[in-house]
């Protein structure tokens, strides 16, 4: 009897009729991320808010994971499990509370492939794997796009526990803005050395920063960000 041959990611993709949407760099600095993706780099995109860090690192994974001919067969999302003032409220285990941190991504799979249940398809086929930072000890990553998203709020530890999960014929993409971040304590900002240890390496990983011209989102809210970095600049 044989057996049935597993499905690549980019074909369970294809099987479920999802059809990704066509995404174009908007900026200097978006183009500048896609140009470094496509030389195969582990990437940090560091920056404004609204700038499309998060959304076009979605969606370059997802086209390398149907177009790419790279044998990507999943994109793993990662979340710091930091505890922000809210999440303790919430009912429920820390994979329970966990839960709250995949919303963005859920938005982000609808607009790309223009359908509210898309994330759910994603993650049932295991094309897509959330994981908090307190799961990530003792695996390894092959073939895979790891997003580490709202890298601001991680120690370095967690950092370097995500970044040493990489297996063969995977990269990283560490999305976030240092001047946002959950962490009251600035001994608890340490990522900052993780980010000096990024930059010596060239050869590995491509920094991307994204400014204030940056920002995609409405004119109101490009405008108010812009406003409250000028204004409280000193403070951030």
């Amino acid at each position: 009897m044989s057996r049935k041959k597993k499905l690549t990611a980019g074909s369970a993709i294809t099987k479920l009729n999802l059809n990704l949407k066509e995404i174009e760099p908007m900026t200097d600095a978006q183009q500048s991320f896609f140009e470094n993706y496509d030389t195969g780099k582990s990437q940090l995109l560091m920056g404004f808010p609204g700038t499309g860090k998060t959304f076009l690192s979605l969606y370059k994974a997802f086209y390398d994971i149907i177009y790419g001919g790279r044998d990507v067969q999943q994109l793993v999302i990662v979340r710091s499990a930091v505890p922000t003032r809210d999440i303790g409220f919430l009912p429920g285990n820390l994979e329970e509370k966990s839960q709250v941190y995949e919303l963005p991504y859920k938005k982000v799979c609808s607009e790309l492939f223009g359908r509210d249940d898309a994330y759910e398809l994603l993650v049932k086929h295991g094309v897509i794997r959330f994981m908090i930072t307190s799961y990530v000890r003792g695996i390894t990553l092959d073939n895979c796009i790891v997003v580490m998203d709202e890298f601001q709020n991680c120690t370095s530890h967690e950092a370097d526990s995500v970044l040493t999960r990489l297996g063969q014929n995977s990269i990283a993409l560490f999305c976030g803005d240092f001047m946002q971040t959950d962490f009251t304590k600035r001994s608890d900002k340490d990522i900052c050395k993780f980010v000096d240890v990024l930059d010596s390496m060239p050869r590995w990983f491509a920094i991307n920063h994204f400014q204030a011209e940056d920002i995609v989102r409405s004119g109101i809210v490009k405008a108010y960000i812009q406003a409250k970095y000028l204004i409280h600049k000193e403070g951030y």
